[in-house]
């Protein structure tokens, strides 16, 4: 007799367990009157507060005042807190009544926001020694005041230099806003003729072909400022691609709600620009999960109806966004709402803001916990903004790394191939012998020797 062999059945996959509710949390976004839990805006109404020029008019320009309006929110001794560190800033202050509504003022020394925007004294840390106050070098690429010349196709315009809100870190606390008591600042100012010797510099340069236009903040460019500049780059026969750079987004989404001369002057070069198979985007700033809200939406959701491509660089911040869960909440939020991250900086070494630092490593680590977070078009590339002028390198590709001295060298062949790149970990991050290293100054041309003598030695291996 033959034997009938036996067909199994095939065995299916087991079926994934319900989703946890946590990983829907970036749907969650902050809606409802929210402002008015500050007593200064009790009574602002939905459409007051939604007004770019309320916003604007009510921006809050001097500590003191910003103190006072939210008294009573938090102790006496916060305040005290922070006019000392108020005192100690490189950067002018500017608060929108939008962010300062986003702040959580029952716990202001835990707040991210709080973090990056009203300095206190108590939490502030020495300058690295290694520390400039241009430290990416921007004016010495700078053929033509506020235009800076690096990478071989792509050149940074700086038509002007004030923002709608003024971060405590910002790398360009060298030129943005007023003049501190820290710091005399470089002056940006808009000024048409400087504007025009950028313009001949950039159409004399066939090579150039992508321009980044920031300042200072696009969003504080006029609507026929924006119109002007978009216009005269896409004339250029070189020019192929331009992004808008603006913070506006993060801490005043209501001018795109309500501004509609700018926001139309921006469609139009945009849709100028496609019809000449020209790309023209925007790019913004979102660091933190609770800067995204349901005002921010409405306002993704109106540049997205346009056509307009929105794309988001990051600064990767000590207790703001450095850990895992919070940086893979932003950028799902931000990925909700139409935004695609681009960039992670490590944080740049910025006059005034040590505190806000972290490690080499963080940036290391983070990157491998987002990735596979989300679809790999929104997830971004975690860069070091090398000191010196070598640009933007891979947070992984440096040369050598010593988390003892916290010192890592890297090398930009594309840019400067001739040059290496020293960046430096925050000193009170780094292990006892390290810091003790960097106590002594007669150590610290040793520890770059060193670095750079085992960065040469891997080149060779």
């Amino acid at each position: 007799m033959s034997s009938l062999s036996v067909i199994s059945e095939p065995t299916l996959p087991a079926q994934k367990p319900p989703v946890d509710p946590k990983t829907l949390a970036h749907r969650e976004l902050l809606g409802g009157d929210f402002w008015r839990r500050i007593p200064s805006y009790a009574s602002v109404s939905e459409a007051e507060f939604l007004d770019h020029h309320w916003q604007a008019k009510h921006s809050i320009t001097n500590a003191r005042k910003l103190l006072d309006s939210i008294k009573g929110l938090a102790p006496d001794s916060f305040f005290q807190d922070a006019e000392a560190g108020f005192a100690r800033a490189p950067m002018s202050v500017r608060v929108s009544p939008y962010l300062l509504s986003l702040i959580d003022w029952a716990e202001p020394y835990s707040d991210p926001l709080r973090i990056q925007f009203i300095p206190v004294g108590t939490k502030l840390l020495p300058d690295h020694p290694k520390l400039g106050l241009d430290s990416l070098g921007e004016q010495a690429d700078a053929p033509v005041a506020g235009l800076t010349h690096r990478y071989v196709d792509k050149a940074l315009f700086l038509p002007l230099n004030t923002c709608p809100v003024y971060c405590r870190f910002c790398t360009r606390s060298y030129a943005v806003g007023i003049d501190t008591e820290e710091v005399e600042k470089v002056q940006l100012k808009v000024n048409e003729e400087r504007w025009k010797k950028a313009y001949r510099y950039i159409e004399s340069r066939p090579e150039l072909e992508d321009i980044v236009i920031s300042g200072g903040d696009a969003y504080n460019l006029r609507a026929e400022q924006i119109e002007s500049i978009g216009m005269t780059l896409l004339d250029m026969p070189n020019i192929r691609r331009m992004r808008f750079a603006t913070k506006g987004p993060a801490v005043m989404p209501q001018k795109i709600l309500t501004d509609h001369a700018w926001l139309d002057a921006l469609t139009r070069v945009v849709e100028r620009g496609r019809k000449m198979h020209k790309e023209v985007v925007l790019h913004t700033h979102f660091n933190h999960p609770a800067e995204v809200t349901e005002i921010t939406r409405s306002a993704m959701d109106v540049l997205f109806e346009r056509g307009i491509v929105v794309r988001n660089q990051s600064v990767l911040q000590r207790r703001v966004n450095d850990a895992p869960e919070v940086m893979t909440l932003l950028l799902r939020r931000l990925a909700l709402v139409n935004v695609h991250p681009y960039y992670v900086y490590v944080h740049d070494l910025v006059q005034g803001v040590e505190d806000l630092r972290t490690t080499l490593h963080t940036a290391i680590a983070l990157e491998k916990h987002v990735r596979g977070a989300t679809a790999g078009f929104n997830t971004p590339t975690f860069v070091v903004d090398a000191p010196g002028g070598g640009g933007k390198r891979d947070a992984h590709s440096f040369e050598h790394y010593d988390r003892d001295t916290g010192v890592s060298v890297f090398t930009s062949p594309a840019v400067k191939a001739d040059r290496y790149f020293f960046y430096f970990d925050p000193i009170d991050e780094l292990p006892a012998e390290g810091q003790a290293r960097w106590a002594n100054p007669a150590e610290h041309p040793r520890m770059l020797d060193e670095a750079l003598d085992k960065a040469r030695r891997l080149e060779r291996a």
